[in-house]
């Protein structure tokens, strides 16, 4: 993290939020005494270390280290950002910064950053950066050993500056020299949205940061007018992003001056009722939500108050359970806070945050609070809801849990390096809707890997191992020798039997680096919807419109 510019001013904030740590503690003195106590208390042991410490004070750091584990003790989304720090928190807001639009993967044997994704039509893609290209040089400076967060730094600037960077290409003798202007990179509001068959929508929205609601109603409208009958909308992975989008994005389906969303915090500013201000778009689609325990904040509240109106089919996994709310608040010296100020109560009158961060275990731990400590609420409809906990959806989707190759494949990177070989070999491919990875090319794959002489960890072995410790420690191994034996003989890597039994699983990680290598980030996505059981079972409930209407109606 960058210094400030003053470790004087760096302590003077630090002493400012220290109070915030212990208000609500010996309630029986004024808080007023509370707070002047505490900064003089931290002023004190500031000038003390910096006067009688053994080694010089590294005051920017042990401040801001101080200030960092202060906040983090409170939630992990109340977060201070310096000065320097402003085009990080500029991002998260706005979905917006100055770069080449491109993603950077570490490869842990060359200790050098490789370009993982660029994005379509952004400076990276443009140049003619590719997936795999290994970066060497920027203006000069030799690349290696540098981590990605430094690389990432080095590669964002101001829209309009430009650098020299040099590469080396998987397949070509020399390196390659790009020279990049960057430009502010917008990532993908919708990344992927298409007419599926039956006449149902599809809308991959992808953050609520920036303005999607305005990418979405154009798009919407769009498939309107090819005329989709239904509509899913995916809000899987969508860490959220503005509360105002969601609501925006809401009012397209319900209509005008229905209560959303309902803040309530410790000031009369951060407890705000939030209605619909507009006139829907549709009041009768068919809408399924894919969601999953990425979708967080925003994301639920669009989902949940969908659920709440009975507007919506919800189908996935339960949400991340992020009720809570941030407003940035400015400091001294060009820095701001984003601080937790409320917490967020969508149409039924439930909150879905899961962690109670007020209430910590005593190694200052926190759990997710437990379905037996929830609330029941109830729908427009009255159908049973429930709080604490993130959204459950109104299908549940039971996903089988990935094998453990699959961890150590895409760690040794052998999967992103068989895709980068296939680029190599064929230059085009057919559309990503139609691609297929054929049986040859499957088999050119494990024997890359086992020219790599792959080796992983399986969970089967670990647990004998554990089992025969076990029966040793309570005196049966003995009497278990044989049994324990022909089971390990059973267990013994077999890496070809490994790659043939999961390769169900394998195939379809490999198709979508191919595809991204082709299609950019679309096409990943396109391959990834082949065979997804989510967007399967939405599209089952939405061609069935009697279970549909079912299903949002209230259970005798």
């Amino acid at each position: 993290m960058k210094k400030m510019k003053s470790w004087h001013a760096a302590a003077l904030l630090a002493l400012t939020m220290s109070v915030i740590a212990f208000w609500g503690f010996e309630k029986s003195e004024s808080h007023d005494f509370q707070i002047a106590k505490n900064l003089d208390v931290f002023n004190s042991i500031v000038k003390e270390l910096d006067m009688f410490y053994v080694d010089t004070l590294d005051a920017d750091k042990t401040i801001r280290e101080g200030i960092d584990n202060m906040l983090y003790s409170l939630d992990p989304y109340t977060v201070y950002y310096p000065e320097d720090d402003r085009d990080e928190l500029e991002q998260m807001l706005r979905n917006k910064y100055g770069g080449i639009g491109s993603i950077i993967t570490w490869n842990d044997k060359l200790k050098r950053s490789v370009i993982s994704e660029p994005y379509e039509g952004m400076p990276a893609a443009k140049v003619g950066l590719k997936v795999g290209d290994i970066l060497m040089e920027l203006d000069g400076e030799d690349l290696l050993g540098k981590d990605n967060q430094q690389v990432s730094e080095m590669l964002r600037g101001d829209a309009g500056t430009s650098f020299t960077l040099k590469v080396q290409r998987p397949g070509e003798e020399k390196p390659l020299t790009f020279n990049i202007v960057r430009q502010y990179i917008e990532l993908p509001l919708i990344p992927y949205y298409a007419q599926l068959d039956n006449g149902i929508g599809y809308i991959n929205l992808s953050t609520f940061s920036g303005n999607p609601s305005k990418e979405f109603k154009r798009v919407f409208q769009e498939l309107k007018s090819k005329g989709i009958t239904s509509l899913i909308i995916d809000l899987r992975n969508n860490g959220g992003g503005l509360l105002d989008e969601a609501i925006e994005i809401a009012n397209f389906f319900v209509p005008k001056g229905q209560t959303l969303v309902t803040t309530r915090g410790k000031t009369k500013q951060a407890s705000e009722t939030y209605k619909t201000l507009r006139e829907p778009l549709d009041l009768d689609i068919p809408i399924a939500v894919l969601v999953n325990s990425g979708t967080a904040s925003s994301s639920e509240i669009l989902a949940g108050s969908l659920q709440d109106l009975d507007r919506a089919v919800i189908v996935g996994t339960r949400t991340y359970g992020k009720g809570l709310v941030q407003t940035t608040r400015p400091l001294p010296y060009g820095g701001t806070m984003k601080v937790t100020t409320s917490k967020y109560y969508i149409p039924s009158g439930r909150c879905v945050q899961a962690i109670d961060y007020s209430h910590r275990n005593t190694d200052g731990s926190v759990g997710r609070i437990p379905d037996s400590l929830t609330t029941v609420f109830h729908t427009a409809a009255g159908r049973e809801v429930r709080d604490g906990g993130g959204v459950s959806p109104d299908i549940v989707v039971e996903h089988p849990q990935a094998p453990n190759i699959l961890y150590y494949l895409s760690r040794d990177n052998l999967i992103f390096d068989y895709a980068t070989d296939y680029c190599i070999k064929h230059k085009n491919v057919a559309k990503a809707e139609e691609f297929k990875l054929t049986d040859k090319d499957y088999e050119e794959f494990k024997e890359k890997v086992k020219a790599a002489d792959f080796k992983y960890d399986q969970q089967s072995e670990k647990l004998l191992k554990d089992l025969k410790k076990m029966a040793e420690f309570e005196g049966y191994k003995q009497d278990a020798e044989a049994e324990f034996e022909a089971l390990e003989k059973k267990l013994q890597h077999n890496l070809d039997r490994d790659l043939d039994y999961f390769a169900d699983d394998i195939k379809p990680l490999i198709a979508e680096e191919i595809m991204k290598r082709f299609y950019y980030q679309k096409g990943s996505i396109i391959e990834q919807l082949k065979d997804d059981p989510d967007l399967a079972k939405a599209k089952e409930i939405l061609m069935n419109q009697g279970r549909y209407r079912e299903m949002l109606a209230v259970k005798d």
